[in-house]
């Protein structure tokens, strides 16, 4: 059995209290080592230059250089440490996500929220995360809740937003159906009317009666518009041909 290396981290937030709660939380944490802390963005990143660590664990909201700001930063690490935002606002959730977090933990911070956060760090740590494993930020009664876009089986535009199906529901975000068909093209995801885009992977049948042709998504019919199509079968064709990369 091959033993997981202790995590070394690193907590920033200007609240001195917030700071040090952080801190002996992870500290009781069997999975982490050494616990760096630094109460500004800035001599944050002054410290990573000059230390490597496992995983950052920062605020949101402090003077001068953001949480968010210092996160597009180390997005341009040639290494960048993975990420866990740890703040009391909420509406940040969807910013933080774009920004590939690993996890964002509302304050108070709860013992038992935290150890899922470092569970997801390490489990990233020991295997590169699938192209299908893209994890979005939706909200659901208040809170923000995490659904893999390996689960999605079409979206369906709703003016400047889209709803994210699953088997198990589904989610509104604010990104419209047009930016979703660019970003998630190569997972798969193509548009077969103006208003919806399919998974391929989820398509379970496409059928052609009438001069009419739907596919059958997840257990839903689903209409195919006729400029779609062409281009549809062919993909679908393509995608299921002995030999075809999935």
């Amino acid at each position: 059995m091959t033993l997981q290396p202790l995590l070394r981290v690193l907590v920033i937030d200007d609240e001195p209290p917030a700071l040090d709660e952080l801190a002996f939380l992870l500290a009781r944490d069997p999975r982490v080592g050494d616990v760096l802390t630094s109460d500004s963005a800035t001599e944050a990143l002054r410290m990573l230059h000059e230390e490597r660590v496992g995983a950052v664990f920062l605020d949101i909201s402090m003077p001068g250089l953001t949480g968010l700001e210092l996160a597009q930063v180390l997005a341009r690490f040639k290494e960048p440490p993975p990420v866990v935002f740890v703040t009391a606002h909420e509406k940040h959730a969807v910013d933080a996500f774009e920004l590939n977090a690993v996890d964002y933990v509302l304050k108070p911070v709860r013992e038992d929220r935290l150890a899922e956060a470092v569970r997801r760090v390490v489990e990233g740590a020991a295997r590169p995360a699938a192209s299908g494993d893209e994890q979005i930020a939706v909200e659901l009664g208040g809170r923000t809740r995490f659904v893999s876009r390996a689960d999605v089986t079409h979206v369906e535009a709703q003016g400047d937003y889209a709803r994210l199906h699953t088997s198990s529901g589904s989610h509104l975000v604010r990104t419209p159906l047009s930016a979703l068909e660019q970003e998630w093209h190569d997972a798969g995801f193509v548009r077969i009317h103006r208003s919806l885009l399919v998974a391929l992977p989820h398509v379970e049948e496409i059928r052609t009666e009438g001069g009419r042709c739907t596919v059958l998504v997840a257990g839903e019919e689903l209409v195919v518009s006729r400029r779609h199509t062409r281009e549809l079968r062919d993909l679908l064709v393509r995608r299921n041909r002995p030999g075809a990369e999935r």
